[in-house]
Parts: C-alpha cells; sequence; structure tokens
C-alpha cells in the first residue's frame, strides 16, 4: 500500500485546515488507518486513529476536540479536519495503516511516505 498526504499549508494560529491522505491498492477498508505527526526535534506521534468501519476513533490528548479523523472506504482516503490551530501543531503529517491488537495500542504497519507540512503562525 502506498500513502500520499496532502492539504497542509501556513495557517495563522485558530485557523483550520484539512488534510487528505490517499492510498493505493484495494483493501484500504481492510485497516485501521491512523494519522502522525513529527515536530522539529521531537519523536513522531499518533494523533488521531479510525477503525476499519468508522465505529471507533481516537485522539491523542492534545488535538482531542480540535481534530476530527474521517474515512472513505470508496475513495480509499482517510482525512483529518483540523480547527482551531496552535503554533504547537506546527509538524509534518503522515499517513499510515496501524497494527491495532486491541484498541488503543497501535503501531504504523507500513514505511512512511513523503507527508505533508503544516505550519501554524502566532
Amino acid at each position: 500500500v502506498q500513502l500520499q498526504a496532502s492539504g497542509g499549508g501556513l495557517v495563522q494560529a485558530g485557523g483550520s485546515l484539512r488534510l487528505s491522505c490517499a492510498a493505493s491498492g484495494r483493501t484500504f477498508s481492510t485497516y485501521t488507518m491512523g494519522w502522525f505527526r513529527q515536530a522539529p526535534g521531537k519523536e513522531r506521534e499518533l494523533v488521531a486513529a479510525i477503525s476499519m468501519s468508522a465505529d471507533s476513533t481516537y485522539y491523542a490528548d492534545s488535538v482531542k476536540g480540535r481534530f476530527t479523523i474521517s474515512r472513505d472506504n470508496a475513495k480509499s482516503t482517510v482525512f483529518l479536519k483540523m480547527n482551531d490551530l496552535e503554533p504547537e501543531d506546527t509538524a509534518i503529517y503522515y499517513c499510515n495503516a496501524l497494527l491495532t491488537p486491541r484498541w488503543g495500542t497501535f503501531a504504523p504497519l507500513f514505511g512512511w511516505g513523503q507527508g505533508t507540512q503544516v505550519t501554524v503562525s502566532s
């Protein structure tokens, strides 16, 4: 599976962005999907996850209430709507399929694509 994230950009604090991640292959609907981010000098972190049928979601505490993950299995695409952005949200955002032995435990399944840069100015 190849994953291509897009939709990043430069936005002022308090603004919004919607990221998209298009997946190749026919098995997209069989994967739990997640959005990660990596800020300069920091480790990559999971910010949101969504189950195969979109009936379960997970959010990191830092984005809860501001970010919304969704998916369109027919289009093999996962989205991340980001509202009320803060300078601390500045990072490269990546998507990936997730290994989920049980809900709440996640690990990236595939290699990393290029990601999409989100920059939030104060």
